[in-house]
């Protein structure tokens, strides 16, 4: 007689029970990313210390008024997603996802150039295609009104809640 080499029903449902929330995690971290706000470029809304839920990718669906999270500006970057020197900076995407840079979209691809950011974008009248301009609610903010256009393909995705206890303090 040969020996039976399999599991029993009953442990594979508890095999099973146990690997659900690790497999629920891994496709969390997957899908969203936690990161903390260290500079005053979004106050009032997001302060130095507040923690924000950030939805990776959706790029398809930036619009105006959303909040971004992306690689920090890097002249000495090369360039990503075709040549973008001739319309604005590039961006360096950290490999430990340690310096990223929270905005807020002022127009997308067809929107027109806000006046604050035109003389950083060439003039340029109208956002090309796979472009944004991006501001700081703090008007001393680094933003598009520097480093002119951002490229879509620099966004690591979109701000969903503030995680950290705001008090009164409206939600994002």
């Amino acid at each position: 007689m040969g020996a039976s080499y399999g599991m029993s029903p009953w442990s594979l449902v508890i095999a099973s029970s146990m690997a659900a929330p690790a497999l629920v995690f891994v496709a969390a971290r997957r899908c969203f990313v936690v990161v903390t706000v260290t500079g005053r470029s979004m106050a009032p809304a997001l302060m130095p210390g507040d923690r924000v839920l950030v939805r990776r990718g959706a790029r398809t669906r930036l619009r105006a008024g959303l909040i971004v999270v992306f690689g920090q500006p890097c002249d000495e970057c090369p360039a990503r997603g075709g040549d973008t020197t001739a319309i604005g900076t590039r961006f360096m995407m950290p490999a430990d996802g340690s310096r990223w840079t929270i905005k807020r979209v002022a127009a997308v691809p067809g929107d027109t150039v806000s006046e604050v950011a035109r003389p950083a974008v060439g003039d340029a009248a109208v956002v090309p295609p796979g472009m944004l301009v991006v501001l700081g609610d703090n008007a001393g903010s680094a933003d598009s009104r520097t480093w002119g256009f951002l490229s879509t393909v620099d966004v690591l995705g979109v701000a969903v809640r503030r995680l950290s206890p705001s008090g009164s303090r409206p939600e994002i």
